[in-house]
């Protein structure tokens, strides 16, 4: 069984936990940072397994994140291994922190940086820390609780955040680091890199090349109804089920899909303060990594 080349860990997750994984034929990895598409690809998973818009059990259930400390990792290992159907794993974890499994196939989902760290500002927001605290064996928060910054001072101070990016995967450098090593990879067989601009644009035609990924044949019939499902809009509308929270570590579940567009990030900034971004990108990953991800192509509205 290969074994990971690197540990990631933070107070609330562990890459270790992955070690001697029990992989079977047939597994997907769906390896994402934080608020870049996790969720809607767990639901896409979903749709194209089950088939049917309507889900046997709460996605979270269905789909667990293994790197998770607050649930026993053999309880999360247990309840997959009872699941009868093609199984769809969560992780934050890059590519090159997961035991890769030729039986697997890995999807990592790419979302505009500065989207993504608008999108990651909120949620933190919503995080009760007492409970993420209590439930991963941390210490509990003391003092008051800290102001945050207005969001735009706070992104300005993202991007040019200097840190190691192992050991905070969700700056600037973690996320190219996440990205830049399953863009390394994206010819295997069993790795797939998709947009997240590029579900937003056309959900429909990304879903059957994620299918046929996959090798999953969905009969013509079914694919408005799945493609429907699979919405922000609907998955908005079904946030009891969908949101994951099994655990009870947001504030608020409705708050979870908060937006789910395009082009926050800019939004916030000047066109000097978005020159200095491309910038400071341009030191952490390669030019064709960064034309695919910023292709100007892509209508952010």
């Amino acid at each position: 069984m290969p074994e990971a080349s690197v540990r990631y860990r933070s107070g609330d997750e562990d890459s270790a936990r992955w070690t001697g994984f029990p992989f079977r034929p047939g597994d997907i990895v769906i390896s994402t940072r934080s608020k870049s598409g996790t969720t809607w690809m767990q639901m896409i998973c979903a749709l194209l397994v089950f088939q049917r818009p309507e889900l046997p059990a709460p996605l979270a259930e269905l789909s667990p994140w293994l790197d998770w400390l607050g649930e026993p990792r053999d309880d999360v290992v247990a309840a997959l291994q009872a699941q009868p159907h093609r199984r769809f794993v969560k992780t934050h974890t890059p590519l090159d922190g997961i035991p890769l499994d030729e039986r697997a196939t890995y999807i990592v989902v790419a979302r505009d940086p500065l989207d993504m760290a608008v999108s990651l500002y909120h949620q933190s927001g919503n995080l009760d820390r007492e409970r993420v605290a209590r439930l991963t064996g941390q210490p509990a928060p003391t003092g008051s609780p800290r102001v945050r910054p207005p969001v735009r001072e706070w992104l300005l101070s993202w991007i040019d955040r200097d840190v190691a990016p192992a050991e905070e995967l969700d700056s600037l450098p973690g996320v190219l680091w996440h990205l830049r090593d399953a863009w390394a990879r994206r010819h295997l067989p069993n790795v797939l890199l998709v947009h997240y601009a590029d579900l937003s644009a056309d959900l429909a035609g990304q879903m059957r090349g994620i299918a046929r990924r996959l090798g999953i044949e969905v009969p013509a019939r079914r694919w408005p109804a799945l493609v429907e499902a699979a919405t922000f809009t609907r998955m908005r509308d079904r946030a009891p089920e969908l949101v994951p929270d099994r655990s009870g570590v947001l504030k608020s579940q409705a708050a979870f899909f908060r937006r789910g567009g395009n082009g926050a990030g800019r939004e916030l900034l000047r066109p000097d303060e978005v020159a200095h971004y491309r910038r400071r990108l341009a030191t952490l990953g390669p030019a064709d990594l960064l034309d695919w991800l910023h292709r100007e192509d892509v209508d952010h509205p």
